[in-house]
Formats: C-alpha cells, structure tokens, sequence
C-alpha cells in the first residue's frame, strides 16, 4: 500500500473528517487503514437497502455500541445523505464519544441534494490519485503519462491488464457514477462531450466548440460540466487576473484528474505516451500534481495561468499568499533562450511574481539570467511532502 501524504494529517486529528474524491483514489483504503471500530459500506448492495430506508438505524446502533466503539466509518456516504444528519446529532451531544470518517466520491448528490455537510464539525479533505512522491522508488513518469496514477492501476504490474482496468474504469464510471445516479439523462451526449472535454484536457475551454461538436444545447453542456467537476472526475485552472492592465484570457483551462483516464477516453495506446502528445502530457502531469496539493496539504496555495489576447502565456502561475512563481513546463532535455521569454516577461510585468521558472526533463538544474531551469525531481522536491 502507498503510505498517502494525506495520511498524517488525518491521524495526528481526532476531528471527525469527510474525505471527498473520484473512485479508486483510496479513500476506502485510506480511512480503513485507521482501524475503525465500525464500518459501514453503502456501495454493498444490502447495506445501502438497510439504511436508504431507515437511516435512523445508524442512531439506534450508536445508542446501543459499548464504550470499546470510538470510531465510526461511513463509505460512500453521498449515497444516504440523511446519515449526515445522524452524525450531527451524536456530534453535537456528545462531541467526544466518536469519531467519524466519512468518504464520499460525488460532492454534487452531496450539496444538490442539500445533504448536512456538518460545517465547523467535521474537516473536509480531497483525496486525488497519486502524487510523485507517494509513488516513491515506483515513480515512472512515462508510466504516469501514459497509465495515469490511481493505485490499483499503477500497481498492477501487467501493462495489459493495466490498460484493459483503465478502459474498465471509465466504462464504469459512465454507467455507476453517472448513468446510476441519475446525474444526466442524455447519456450518449454526456460521453461525446467528456470525450471532446478529454481532447481539449490542458486547454482554455470553448464550451460553444463543445457544444456543436458534442450535439448538445448550451445550457446543457454547462451542466454536464458541473457535473465533470461535482463528481471530481475534472477540474479547472482559471485565468490569473494580476495587476497590471493587459489584456488576459479569462476562460479557464479544464483538466481530467487523471492522464490514464484520459488516454483511456481518447482511445490512445495505453503502452507508451504518444511523441506528439509529450509535451501536452508533460504540462498536465505538473498541474495535476500542484492542483493534488491544495488545500489540506499546501492551504495557501492557488494555481493559474497566464495568456494575454497577443498570445503571450506562462503555463503556470503560482500563488502563495503574497508571493507568486511563474512556471513554464518544457518537455525536452535541453531549454533554449527563447523557452524563457514568458516567465521573463511576465516577473517583469507584474511586481507579486517573485520567481521564475522553468521545469524540463533534463538532468542537471540551470541558472540562465534570473530563470530557475530546473529538472522535474528537483522542482517536485521544492513542493510540500
């Protein structure tokens, strides 16, 4: 088992916790590895029929647990969003008698269902597929750009079971995640615009080109959106603003939370990463593991991009509270004088942007005017662990 950066965290608390992501992330995993005292699992078939329709149950049995019971675990609880209120009534009485790890992979059933969220009782943390550092001596980055970093997909160390469990898993997740729950009801709609969204991964989003080319309505589209991001199965990386007044894009990039994923939906050989697609896998593998970060492991940290309406564009912009990094990503060995022109431009415009830049996949760090050139390990080693 990866030992999760997440882990620390969770057990140097003893605050009730809800722990939100897509599927096959490890939440299971994770909150089991804490050794609760009681588990309970919705995705079992019988278990959510016990509670879907008497949730009270959960409260007569907490009634009834002995003082050896300490520590409760609800899987899957988007799936009976009134257990939540359960937990608010034992946590408000009785604050010190239990604690409870929830897990949860649809924030939207959660929030558009006006589920509790049991705000100021429980911390809410995002657990994402693996990051380089959990992966450890198993780190491969042409296997992360090519199968992605879910865990029972990474380790699995058949590659062709590997790339037959990713079409598996985005088969699955169209029909339980979405088509199951109900989420959208033009299914076929929903998978061409998640295809074309996969497509336009790492890029600024034109939601009007999805439209036409997925065949569905505006409004419509932007639901299905909602929906990508609700269920955590994408994200989005907006536009930095700054402070001066150029001209800047302000369509955000959308990204799928996982390179496997994505190369699974584009139907893309699953045993190397395309040549052509380096670079454009390269710059999503270094969002995904800024994004994975923010929040409970880098809480001061906010992601954007930079691209002004002439065409001037940094792929990163780091912001840390008051201090900011420009970050350009270079898939190549070597970095020429021209690669630094952005993140020149940009720490010379804009007075936050404290450091300069760039990551690439040579092997020895670079000081080139006042541009950091550094190779992926020792710019990953600059990031929270």
């Amino acid at each position: 088992m990866y030992k999760r950066l997440l882990h620390k965290q969770i057990t140097d608390s003893r605050r009730s916790i809800l722990v939100l992501g897509p599927r096959q992330v490890g939440k299971s995993t994770l909150l089991s590895s804490l050794e609760p005292d009681v588990e309970i699992n919705l995705a079992d078939p019988a278990t959510f029929r016990d509670y879907v329709t008497r949730p009270e149950r959960l409260a007569d049995e907490l009634r009834a647990a002995d003082n050896t019971v300490r520590t409760v675990f609800i899987d899957e609880v988007q799936k009976v969003p009134a257990l939540l209120d359960v937990v608010q009534l034992f946590l408000d009485k009785s604050p010190r008698r239990f604690r409870f790890l929830l897990s949860g992979s649809s924030a939207r059933k959660l929030r558009r269902g006006q589920a509790n969220l049991l705000p100021g009782r429980v911390h809410v943390h995002y657990l994402h597929p693996l990051v380089a550092s959990e992966l450890g001596d198993h780190f491969d980055l042409d296997r992360c750009l090519a199968h992605g970093t879910l865990p029972g997909i990474y380790s699995e160390p058949d590659q062709d079971l590997r790339a037959r469990d990713l079409q598996g898993y985005t088969d699955t997740y169209l029909r339980e995640e979405v088509q199951a729950e109900a989420l959208v009801r033009n299914i076929g709609g929903y998978a061409r615009l998640l295809e074309l969204l996969a497509a336009s991964s790492g890029k600024v989003l034109n939601v009007n080109a999805l439209c036409r080319d997925a065949g569905v309505g505006y409004e419509t589209a932007r639901r299905y959106m909602s929906v990508i991001e609700d269920t955590l199965v994408g994200f989005s990386i907006p536009a930095w603003s700054g402070s001066d007044r150029t001209k800047l894009v302000s369509h955000p990039k959308t990204y799928l939370f996982d390179l496997g994923v994505r190369n699974a939906l584009l139907r893309r050989p699953l045993d190397r990463p395309l040549p052509d697609e380096r670079g454009l896998l390269f710059e999503h593998f270094v969002a995904q593991e800024l994004v994975r970060r923010m929040g409970t492991l880098w809480p001061e940290l906010r992601v954007y991009y930079y691209r002004t309406r002439h065409g001037l564009e940094v792929d990163f912009v780091v912001e840390m509270g008051e201090e900011c990094w420009a970050v350009e990503v270079k898939s190549g060995r070597d970095v020429t004088r021209r690669a630094l022109r952005g993140v020149e431009t940009v720490a010379d415009r804009e007075r936050r942007v404290k450091r300069s830049i760039v990551v690439f996949l040579g092997e020895r760090r670079q000081r080139i005017g006042c541009v950091d050139v550094l190779p992926l390990r020792d710019f990953l080693a600059e990031l929270p662990v």
